[in-house]
């Protein structure tokens, strides 16, 4: 029998050491959560808050919904973590429907709250589809939020950035462009927009170094609990879903167990792949559950605080 090349260098990766071997669990990792709606929702956040608690994350994070529509849910739950846990928790703040004065009075309540992080972003309009319209005595962007943040208090400040560029931005040099202006404005970091193959992240990092942005960007993972949700969420957001992904969540639509795993397995390929091209930082979009976000550190090498790898 003769092997052709590409068979001998699928047999040769498939016979070199696991993929996940003797990783060094040298990670930052962050972790995103919603505001829960029920009391149901609500043990399963904070379940899957103490699962994730042990792996020493960086910060936790609370999203906001649409034109504010999640306020006061948002700082509920952000001081209760910051009251009840030992976790940086990070408030999401938003432009949208309110006047300068009334974001910053949620500033000053997340600050008295023992507060120190907010992700600061534009946000998205009330409407799905509609454009985004400015308050006439709002922040006009994320930019302006973040300079009126730390005109406020010393905040830690997260911003938001998007390797296949913003929907709403004329071109992608001048996305690039308003990322370095919120980053001049005191962001401390950029998160980006959830993406699904590494190299879009290689290039969005690559030039982001060439406008002169030297503040670490952190990739977005989100693993695909439901295929067809993500599709729309994609549409939404520009981003675009290889049609190879299409093709493996085929058939799965009635098996969450196996939808589950072939998620986590996506999800972990795409963070090893990065972690090999130097990344060391991640944040997780976990839709507060715990198990694939726990899973994907695990393979990484990250353990929780005093439980050592063993040989």
């Amino acid at each position: 029998m003769t092997l052709s090349f590409p068979s001998v260098e699928e047999a040769r990766r498939a016979l070199e050491a696991p993929l996940y071997a003797d990783l060094a669990g040298d990670l930052n990792v962050s972790f995103e959560f919603f505001p829960p709606k029920t009391e149901k929702m609500e043990d399963q956040l904070w379940s899957a808050i103490e699962t994730l608690t042990p792996l020493g994350p960086k910060f936790v994070s609370v999203t906001y919904g649409a034109g504010g529509s999640t306020r006061e849910r948002t700082h509920n739950t952000v001081a209760r973590i910051a009251r009840e846990t030992s976790l940086q928790a990070a408030a999401h703040l938003t432009c949208v429907a309110a006047s300068r004065a009334e974001i910053d009075d949620v500033a000053d309540c997340y600050w008295e709250a023992g507060v120190r992080h907010i992700v600061a972003l534009r946000g998205d309009p009330p409407e799905a589809g509609t454009k985004f319209v400015p308050h006439p005595d709002g922040y006009q962007g994320a930019a302006e939020l973040v300079e009126g943040l730390m005109k406020r208090h010393p905040f830690e400040i997260s911003v938001a950035a998007y390797p296949e560029t913003h929907p709403d931005a004329a071109s992608a040099q001048s996305d690039i462009d308003n990322l370095k202006r919120k980053l001049d404005a005191g962001a401390t970091r950029a998160i980006t927009q959830f993406f699904f193959e590494p190299e879009t992240f290689f290039r969005f990092r690559d030039t982001a170094a060439a406008a002169g942005i030297t503040a670490d960007i952190i990739p977005g993972i989100m693993p695909v609990s439901n295929f067809g949700a993500v599709q729309r969420m994609s549409a939404m957001c520009n981003t675009d879903v290889p049609g190879w992904m299409g093709k493996l969540f085929e058939g799965l639509d009635d098996l969450p167990a196996a939808r589950q795993l072939v998620s986590g397995t996506l999800a972990a390929e795409l963070c090893r792949k990065l972690y090999a091209g130097g990344v060391r930082d991640f944040h997780f979009y976990t839709l507060n559950r715990a198990e694939l976000s726990y899973a994907i550190c695990h393979l990484l090498g990250l353990r929780p605080a005093g439980l050592e790898k063993t040989a």
